[in-house]
């Protein structure tokens, strides 16, 4: 495991049965001990510089099913079973809700791509046309394409 400079490293938390992304926090060596041998979430607050169990005051824990490493060491994944919302705020996940979330709402006040090229030489658009990423077609076979990508996010 490898931890940042402040001795911490960050923590994805998932749910464990639908597979969505709950919360992001960190945790150091004593926060992942701690977990291991408990069961249940535990972090290292950055603001107030203490280890803390997830729900501890709030009853909204998270019970630890499976911790992953990723490839390089340097980021954990919790997978656990959500009691209660996750979200200091009340909601289920700390990244809003599946549509009208915050990516969303970014996206619409960027300038879009097309209203960029225009601005460019149209040599240049063309060539730029010309090397634009297209997703991969639509895979087939068991599963909603949701849980699909879900799936493959966490092997």
């Amino acid at each position: 495991m490898r931890f940042g400079d402040d001795g911490l490293v960050p923590v994805v938390a998932q749910s464990a049965l639908a597979g969505e992304v709950l919360m992001v926090a960190y945790a150091d060596r004593e926060a992942l001990e701690r977990t291991r041998d408990t069961g249940q979430a535990h972090y290292r607050s950055r603001s107030r510089g203490e280890l803390w169990q997830k729900g501890a005051t709030s009853g909204h824990t998270q019970a630890v099913q499976e911790v992953r490493v990723d490839c390089d060491g340097d980021a954990v994944l919790y997978l656990v079973r959500q009691q209660g919302p996750a979200c200091h705020t009340g909601t289920p996940t700390c990244f809003g809700e599946v549509t009208g979330g915050t990516l969303i709402r970014l996206a619409r006040t960027r300038p879009s791509c097309s209203t960029r090229e225009s601005q460019r030489s149209p040599k240049r658009s063309a060539k730029k046309r010309s090397r634009r990423w297209s997703p991969p077609p639509a895979k087939t076979g068991r599963g909603s394409p949701a849980r699909q990508r879900t799936s493959s996010i966490i092997y």
